[in-house]
């Protein structure tokens, strides 16, 4: 998984961030054990997170993400969850997207 590192460089000073990607921050919310990854491919992501752990991964990845509104956040965050392949409460994360948009889903705060 590849993730992006951050240079500040001030008054001639480096300083290095690494700034975790939405799939990290996911995968890293399902509490899956390490692996090789020379030796395991493929990896299936079939664990369940809660729609708290999407809320609060959403506030980490608010500044950079291009959504007006938090619900557009949550709403990238619910499409990553998707493409790893794992579960949101239970569910698929495009069932509650659905249910989102059609304004009977979980509720969303507003920051």
């Amino acid at each position: 998984m590849r993730v992006t590192a951050k240079l500040v460089i001030q008054n001639r000073q480096a300083k290095a961030e690494v700034v975790p990607s939405a799939s990290a921050l996911v995968i890293k919310a399902l509490k899956e054990p390490p692996r090789d990854r020379k030796k395991v491919k493929n990896i299936v992501h079939s664990g369940s997170i809660t729609m708290d752990d999407v809320i609060r991964i959403a506030r980490i990845m608010r500044e950079k993400s291009l959504a007006k509104k938090f619900e557009g956040t949550v709403l990238e965050i619910l499409g990553t969850a998707q493409s790893i392949g794992c579960q949101v409460d239970g569910e698929d994360p495009h069932d509650i997207i659905d249910q989102i948009h059609d304004g009977e889903g979980p509720e969303i705060p507003d920051e």
